[in-house]
């Protein structure tokens, strides 16, 4: 990991708070592995689903390997969003590190939700809530599960976010 912050690295939670969209958090998320492991790509899309769950357990976000496409899993998203609305761009933020550490070629789960965490604690300090959902995302239940088990939509199918990747987009559609 890259010991020394950048400047920019050092605005992080004041970006994670100014952020208006997905795409806003998801330019912070690039930044933070781009300053931390030294490590980019760009092209990627996401798409936003049902992924269901139950009060137990859940998916947050999916990365399927040798993709360009981050999925996010719809039901989690609109329950912070409607319940605990300070929660959801850390929730966001976590979420999409966590994905797209494995995009840029992590795959193994321990490695993965580690260096989230070690980024996380080295641009937002120890007690921000993106560093507090990295270290333990349980310790935020019910606000994550869903409260009654809710099966993922037919077929997976998804909406993709437009605009979503900016810095790798030099035209406009």
């Amino acid at each position: 990991m890259n010991a020394g912050l950048t400047t920019k690295a050092l605005d992080y939670p004041a970006r994670l708070e100014k952020a208006k969209d997905l795409a806003d958090i998801f330019e912070i998320v690039k930044d933070a592995v781009q300053a931390q492991l030294g490590l980019s790509r760009a092209g990627l899309m996401l798409g936003l689903a049902e992924l269901g769950g139950d009060p137990r357990s859940w998916i947050g976000g999916l990365y399927p390997v040798a993709s360009n496409v981050i999925v996010m899993n719809k039901g989690p998203m609109a329950r912070i969003a409607s319940e605990q609305p300070e929660l959801y761009k850390p929730y966001v933020f976590h979420i999409l590190l966590h994905e797209f550490i494995h995009s840029v070629g992590y795959m193994d789960e321990a490695l993965t939700r580690r260096l989230a965490l070690e980024i996380s604690e080295a641009l937002f300090g120890r007690d921000h809530l993106a560093t507090r959902m990295a270290a333990d995302i349980g310790q935020f239940f019910p606000y994550l599960t869903y409260p009654v088990p809710t099966a993922p939509s037919e077929g997976h199918d998804f909406e993709l976010v437009k605009g979503f990747d900016r810095s790798s987009c030099n035209y406009i559609f």
